[in-house]
């Protein structure tokens, strides 16, 4: 994820920002920059593609002077890793410098308007509408607040944003728009910080407050002002935090769990940095190699995974056959081997495994490498066995995951294959570019999507106290909730330990229907999809059975209340997304139900991160 730090006091500001870049570098990253600024109204910035050290190389003789500034390191989204995209961005006459991490989805809008209004823009990024939009506003009169207040009224998506003026140079404004990545303000003594992460800062202070999204902070030496979205002036709580690595890692969050629920906006942002090519509307897989001579060769696609990562793999078989137009089929890597698979030669092999060491799917991977199969690996870290087996690998991009239940590891996995399925659609020309465009026009929008979900868990709360003492659940899907309501299922008894089942609901009649009782909360996945109304009788049937039904349903659906005990939200959505968002409810009805039995959440009895064995 992109690396934020911004500081303003009394010490030269530039050695503070390259220091607080190299405790971001973890995060990932492809080009870096700072912009310092001095009393006499001007800034100096300096950018590079590539690793940190060649930004340092170009600051070592710098004649920068100044008591505050910003620094970024970013993951290219919109437009290629180099210099001209690499942040500080600034305005047609360089009197503003910003830096950002996000998406803003309406960019390519507010970029035609400002163009026909004579700002000249030099980068291929999104980011670069952020400065160019407050600088309109300023030239019409507007004061530098006034125009960033005006600017986040335009700009939309999950996004965290940190900009300067030369006007004045002791100034930093910060704010979030939607369930962005984080933003840490740091008060130091006569000094203050911020970062989009804890570690950035510590070596100044290690009293800080979270930024929410919707607020605004203005920044000073010896201030701070912080306003939320109306302009009111709000008041924020200041955390002390212990200064070892476990208490920086999980922040102001109970748990890990909870903690990687909530980046999961961030994380799916890092899964399509690089990949979302803003020129075509299209993915640039600039990781993957396979020709279109091979792509349009490929006879049938097998997927592969155990656990979270077999329903990615279920979910995946049908986004490439919808979207990509490929036979495919999922497997259990554990039966895989043992079922003597037969492989066409032009056949595609794609394994899933969050840690790339998953003792099942490498001997599945073997099996296929026998074969010689062309296989493709997803996973989250590099230099891994499955990467070494596989002919490539896809990183998803999740950041370290503590919590053993893996939550933004399946997200992520997820959106990976949704990048890949359309990516192969588009080669084989099973869909348009302009079909291919809107479907990542929406994948966009995902993060700030998934971030409505996680504003509001009071709901989970209170549905962990009623029901906490439940023995059993069962979770219904149909399509491509389907797969979401076993990911659901095995969520709730990895964590809390109450026995869950998943089924495709027109499988219930079929036997589980028996189980449901006025004890068995049913929880129907019921978005306003071409499944709507199939799925709608089976939470009649089971309403009449005296079942206890929460229902996952779309923010348009007025009529859903009516009909079930307990509604919970998502926004409304493609039906081709909607089980990744779905995702995310079931996520937090594990986590709130773990908590509310006072399990160990972040580590579930008799489970292990990775299973390195058969």
């Amino acid at each position: 994820m992109c690396g934020i730090i911004g500081y303003t006091g009394h010490s030269q500001a530039l050695p503070i920002l390259i220091d607080g870049l190299s405790k971001l570098e973890y995060r990932g990253y492809d080009s870096a920059g700072v912009s310092v600024f001095n009393e006499n109204q001007t800034h100096t910035t300096y950018r590079s593609a590539g690793k940190l050290s060649e930004l340092q190389k170009l600051t070592e003789t710098s004649k920068a002077d100044g008591m505050s500034g910003i620094g970024h390191t970013r993951w290219a989204t919109h437009g290629e890793a180099n210099t001209v995209n690499a942040h500080p961005h600034s305005d047609t006459y360089g009197n503003l410098s910003v830096v950002h991490n996000g998406i803003v989805e309406n960019y390519l809008e507010l970029k035609k308007e400002l163009v026909k209004k004579g700002h000249i823009f030099n980068s291929d990024t999104d980011s670069e509408t952020i400065p160019h939009l407050i600088e309109h506003y300023m030239n019409d009169g507007a004061t530098f607040e006034e125009a960033i207040g005006m600017s986040v009224g335009r700009i939309r998506g999950a996004n965290a944003v940190v900009v300067m003026c030369n006007d004045q140079p002791e100034k930093i404004v910060a704010f979030k728009t939607g369930n962005a990545g984080g933003l840490i303000i740091g008060y130091g003594k006569d000094e203050m910080l911020v970062a989009s992460d804890i570690p950035a800062i510590l070596n100044h202070t290690n009293t800080i407050s979270h930024m929410r999204p919707g607020e605004l902070a203005i920044l000073e030496p010896n201030s701070i002002k912080f306003r939320d979205n109306n302009g009111n002036s709000i008041e924020k709580e200041k955390t002390v935090v212990a200064n070892n690595p476990i208490s920086m890692a999980k922040g102001d969050y109970r748990h890990f769990m909870l903690k990687e629920i909530c980046e999961q906006p961030d994380a799916i942002i890092a899964s399509l940095m690089g990949r979302l090519s803003s020129n075509k509307g299209l993915f640039n897989l600039a990781d993957f190699n396979l020709s279109v001579e091979e792509i349009k060769k490929i006879s049938k696609i097998t997927l592969t995974g155990m656990g979270t990562s077999l329903h990615a793999a279920m979910l995946a078989r049908l986004w490439m056959e919808r979207i990509a137009g490929i036979p495919a089929e999922w497997d259990n890597s554990s039966e895989f081997r043992y079922r003597e698979p037969l492989l066409e030669k032009d056949s595609l092999f794609i394994s899933i495994s969050q840690s790339g060491e998953t003792a099942d799917t490498l001997a599945a991977m073997e099996e296929v490498r026998r074969k010689n199969i062309t296989q493709i690996t997803l996973c989250n870290y590099s230099n891994t066995q499955a990467s070494h087996i596989a002919d490539q690998t896809l990183q998803i991009r999740a950041g370290l995951e503590v919590a053993v239940a893996g939550t933004k590891t399946f997200t992520c996995s997820l959106v990976t294959l949704y990048t890949l399925a359309i990516y192969f659609g588009v080669q084989r020309k099973h869909i348009s570019p302009n079909q291919a465009a809107s479907l990542t026009e929406e994948l966009s929008r995902l993060p700030e999507m998934i971030g409505s979900v996680l504003v509001d868990q009071k709901q989970y709360e209170e549905l962990a106290s009623k029901y906490h003492t439940s023995s059993d659940f069962l979770f219904l899907g149909r399509g491509y909730n389907y797969p979401v309501a076993l990911e659901g299922a095995l969520k709730l008894k990895e964590v809390s330990y109450i026995h869950a089942e998943g089924y495709p609901a027109g499988e219930m009649k079929h036997g589980p229907i028996s189980l449901i009782d006025d004890n068995m909360p049913v929880v129907a996945l019921i978005p306003k999809d071409s499944l709507y109304e199939k799925m709608l009788n089976t939470v009649n049937e089971a309403k009449s059975r005296g079942a206890i039904v929460i229902a996952i349903a779309s923010e348009s659906d007025m009529e859903i209340s009516a009909k079930v005990d307990h509604v919970i939200r998502i926004p409304d959505v493609s039906d081709s997304l909607s089980p990744i968002v779905a995702t995310v409810p079931l996520q937090l009805i594990a986590y709130y139900f773990a908590v509310r039995r006072g399990c160990d959440v972040d580590q579930p009895r008799n489970l292990a991160k990775s299973v390195t064995v058969e």
